[in-house]
């Protein structure tokens, strides 16, 4: 079993992204209903985001009503809270006084009803040194208010940067069958070598990997996936090709595909030099949860046989939009 901390974690995570966009009393009891059902599945990773949501109801509001009804689950649970991100557009603020802001925010708002375990600054950005940010955070580690510190979406350089200064839990990045740069680039090298856990994000690839959206017109005019460029016009139809070999290899094994995509990447954990690595699968609705937290079991086989045809496939577009990818590291 993989471990942060020292805990035991799942195989597979739970993301808590997609619950907290939604505002009123009824969905508020159905999340709360998926969250139990994923730590009753085995899902005892959580991840969330001071800015998933708005200032006034966000992951850390949905969380801190979860273990008021759930106490007992708060020792249970290995939460991890992405911060220091402007929830207004402004952009990442990862100097030591942003991490100060997002981390008494984040602490504020739960109320004592669950520790941090992992606090983690979503992106860098070219003004502040990471070691000012991962400095910043290792004083909330040592004064016992927050259990350790996680990177986000950063390069190998940074990770072996930030390894000089403090001892870092886990880094999460995104993963899947779409998104392999980290096995290309270094950054799972860099974090094998410093033993740090790897937190794949995304590992559908933003419902690309499910099946369920067969053209971009099946999302929601409002839906963010407009916007990204592997969901847009001729980007989609060739991706599809992709998502249909997905489909067809799922079939053979007897999963769906999203089973096939979430374990493909639990499979890379500890293999030709990878660090150990679990996916954080999202999902708003019990059912979901149900079908991504089933663990899939891949032959070495079966999962070179997937990865031999990823490389072959070039992936129509990038992975977030050009407004996006100005603080993503790579």
């Amino acid at each position: 079993m993989p471990q942060i901390l020292g805990k035991e974690i799942g195989p597979i995570g739970y993301g808590l992204m997609g619950l907290t966009w939604r505002l009123n009393a009824k969905d508020v009891e159905e999340s709360i209903q998926v969250m139990k059902t994923a730590l009753d599945a085995g899902c005892n990773f959580w991840n969330g985001g001071e800015f998933y949501g708005t200032p006034e109801y966000n992951s850390l509001h949905l969380l801190n009503q979860y273990f008021t009804k759930y106490p007992e689950d708060a020792d249970k649970v290995i939460l991890s809270i992405k911060g220091a991100l402007s929830h207004a557009g402004g952009g990442p603020d990862p100097s030591p006084e942003g991490i100060k802001r997002s981390v008494e925010n984040c602490l504020k708002v739960l109320d004592g009803k669950k520790k941090i375990d992992l606090f983690e600054s979503a992106r860098m950005d070219k003004k502040t040194p990471i070691e000012d940010t991962v400095k910043a955070i290792d004083d909330y580690v040592k004064a016992g208010k927050i259990g350790g510190i996680s990177l986000s979406e950063v390069s190998a350089a940074t990770i072996h940067r930030a390894a000089k200064v403090a001892k870092i839990a886990a880094c999460e990045v995104e993963l899947s069958m779409f998104s392999l740069d980290i096995l290309n680039n270094g950054v799972a090298a860099a974090c094998a070598e410093h033993n740090i856990p790897i937190v794949a994000y995304s590992p559908l690839s933003r419902g690309l990997l499910t099946g369920d959206i067969k053209t971009p017109a099946d999302l929601a005019e409002t839906d963010m996936r407009h916007h990204f460029p592997r969901f847009q016009g001729e980007n989609y139809a060739k991706n599809l090709e992709l998502v249909q070999k997905v489909e067809e290899l799922a079939r053979e094994k007897g999963c769906t595909p999203a089973q096939l995509a979430i374990n493909w990447v639990r499979h890379l954990s500890k293999r030709d030099g990878n660090p150990e690595i679990f996916p954080i699968p999202g999902a708003t609705k019990v059912d979901r949860v149900l079908e991504n937290s089933k663990v899939v079991e891949l032959s070495n086989g079966e999962a070179a046989a997937i990865y031999s045809i990823l490389k072959k496939f070039e992936v129509a577009g990038t992975r977030y939009p050009a407004t996006h990818s100005t603080f993503l590291e790579g």
